[in-house]
C-alpha cells in the first residue's frame, strides 16, 4: 500500500513539474510546468511564463551547420577555460568554472559544463553541446545564483529528457539553423529600443577577443548573452506595462 500511495505521489509531481515536450527538427525535451519557447532568429529561447520567474532563469537552444573544428574534443577544451568579459565602467568579469565532463543522455554524448558568471554576472550557466552528423546543437540552462538549488532538479529532469536526431528528410533544408561560418554575437534579433548595455557590451566584448574563430560552440554560446538581452528588454517592457 506505501508502495502505491508512493508511486501515486511521484507520478503527480512529475506531470506538475514538467507538462509538455518542447521539439524542433533536430532536438527535443521535456518542458518545465508553465515554460514555453519562442523562435528568436535561429536560436529558441525558452521561459517561464510567469512574469516575476522570467528574470530567475532561461533556456536557449540553438545548431549550426559543423564547421572544420567542429567535434567533442574542441567544445569540451573551451567549455573547460574561464571566461572573461568587459562590464560597464571599464570593470572585467571572470567566470568560475564549475566542472567539465563527458556525459551521456538517452544513448547520446554531450559536453557537459558549468559556470558561474560567464555569461551575465550572477548567473549559473550549464552547457550542454554536441554533434549529430552535419550539425553541431549545443543547450544552455542559465539561473541566477539566489535560486540556483531551487532550480537545478529541475534542469536536470529536462537534461534527462533531451534528446538530439537528425532527420533524413531535413537535411539540406532550412531548418533555422545559422551557417557554420556565423557568428550569433553579430544577431540583431533584440528587440527594438530595448538594448541592454551589459549584453552589447559583452558582445562586442567577445568578437574583440575571439577573433576569427567562428567554431559553432563559440557561435551559439553568443546567443545566450543575447538571450540575456531579451530576456531583460521583455522585462523592462512587462515592468513598464505595470507603472
Amino acid at each position: 500500500m506505501k508502495r502505491l500511495i508512493c508511486g501515486f505521489v511521484l507520478l503527480v509531481l512529475s506531470t506538475s513539474v514538467f507538462a509538455k515536450r518542447f521539439s524542433n527538427q533536430y532536438c527535443e525535451f521535456e518542458l518545465p510546468n508553465g515554460w514555453q519557447c519562442a523562435l528568436e532568429g535561429s536560436e529558441y529561447v525558452c521561459q517561464s511564463e510567469n512574469e516575476s520567474s522570467k528574470k530567475e532563469a532561461i533556456i536557449i537552444l540553438a545548431a549550426k551547420r559543423r564547421g572544420e573544428q567542429d567535434s567533442m574534443d574542441e567544445y569540451n577544451a573551451y567549455l573547460k577555460k574561464t571566461k572573461n568579459y568587459s562590464l560597464p565602467g571599464g570593470k572585467t568579469q571572470i567566470s568560475e568554472p564549475k566542472y567539465t565532463k563527458m556525459s551521456t543522455v538517452n544513448g547520446h554524448q554531450w559536453v557537459d559544463a558549468l559556470h558561474l558568471a560567464s555569461e551575465v554576472p550572477g548567473f549559473y550557466t550549464r552547457y550542454l553541446a554536441t554533434v549529430k552528423e552535419d550539425l553541431g546543437v549545443a543547450v544552455t540552462f542559465s539561473v541566477t545564483r539566489d535560486m540556483y538549488t531551487q532550480y537545478q532538479s529541475i534542469f536536470d529532469g529536462v537534461v534527462a529528457s533531451l534528446r538530439v536526431f537528425r532527420q533524413a528528410q531535413d537535411k539540406g533544408q532550412n531548418i533555422n539553423l545559422g551557417a557554420a561560418d556565423s557568428n550569433l554575437a553579430d544577431t540583431t534579433f533584440i528587440p527594438d529600443g530595448d538594448r541592454v548595455d551589459i549584453g552589447v557590451q559583452k558582445t562586442q566584448e567577445r568578437q574583440k577577443s575571439e577573433g576569427g574563430d567562428s567554431t559553432m560552440l563559440i557561435a551559439i554560446l553568443g546567443a545566450v548573452a543575447v538571450g540575456f538581452v531579451i530576456m531583460k528588454a521583455k522585462g523592462k517592457k512587462g515592468g513598464g506595462k505595470k507603472g
